[in-house]
């Protein structure tokens, strides 16, 4: 008799957990499951074994495939945040386009960053890429990313000269360095694209100082995934989208001749 009343409050406690994991799903999101017959209340539990059990790298592909469309189709309609990006790009002289062809890559590019991300945090992945289909405010997530994306390609691209020309203008100078030039010129080193010698030796120094990377769009896209979180790609994005002097950006001073300034104090 005992027995038999512990597995029933055992089954009622199941059914409240039950209950408040569809609580956390938006409203039409949790009238539609309820709504469901029991053949296909079987299929969605099947779909979501699958996704659990699959590999983060087959996630990623898998909500490539089912979400992308929907996405691009949302983005697009949003013409007010695609004009606030692509203005920008342009205060920062990149000549990306938010068509849909580019929207499409970087949604694919953002789930497989994400996956990479998995073994720096293993329980993120899923919840932010179903967020980000799920919930519509979550959407401009994928435009803070490719904001954040594009700035730190170009600074991947840009000499050590440039780059101490870049953080000197900056409000917080450390934390600017530590936080994005350090990395970079740490994966520069790393993968022989800028390889200083004789570093206390001036001319030797100025030799690998205002050398210009040069990294294929491939290899570029591959070292910034394992350089920097999906998390920093956006948060960059998002912080100049809120103030654009959360980094400030002088074109003519940064990229002025390589002759310049390496003299100067």
């Amino acid at each position: 008799m005992i027995t038999q009343l512990k597995d029933k409050i055992a089954v009622l406690q199941e059914g409240s957990k039950a209950d408040k994991m569809l609580e956390r799903l938006p409203v039409e999101v949790k009238k539609w499951a309820e709504g469901l017959p029991w053949k296909e209340r079987r299929y969605v539990l099947s779909l979501c074994h699958l996704l659990c059990a699959a590999s983060p790298e087959m996630q990623a592909q898998f909500l490539d495939d089912y979400t992308a469309d929907g996405l691009i189709a949302k983005i697009l309609q949003d013409q007010d945040a695609q004009e606030r990006v692509q203005f920008y790009l342009r205060l920062f002289r990149i000549d990306t386009k938010l068509t849909g062809s580019v929207l499409r890559k970087y949604i694919r590019q953002f789930y497989i960053h994400s996956a990479q991300d998995v073994s720096r945090q293993p329980d993120k992945y899923l919840e932010s890429a179903l967020r980000l289909v799920v919930n519509s405010e979550e959407q401009s997530h994928v435009l803070n990313y490719i904001l954040g994306f594009e700035i730190i390609k170009m600074m991947f691209q840009m000499s050590w000269q440039q780059h101490e020309r870049l953080y000197r203008i900056q409000i917080n100078q450390e934390e600017f360095y530590n936080k994005y030039i350090k990395r970079i010129q740490n994966a520069h080193r790393l993968n022989g694209i800028i390889v200083p010698k004789d570093e206390r030796v001036f001319f030797a120094k100025r030799d690998y100082f205002v050398q210009k990377p040069e990294i294929g769009a491939k290899k570029l896209i591959e070292l910034i995934l394992v350089t920097f979180t999906t998390e920093a790609v956006c948060e960059l994005g998002f912080s100049i989208g809120r103030n654009i002097k959360h980094l400030i950006f002088d074109y003519d001073y940064i990229f002025q001749r390589e002759t310049e300034g390496i003299f100067a104090s």
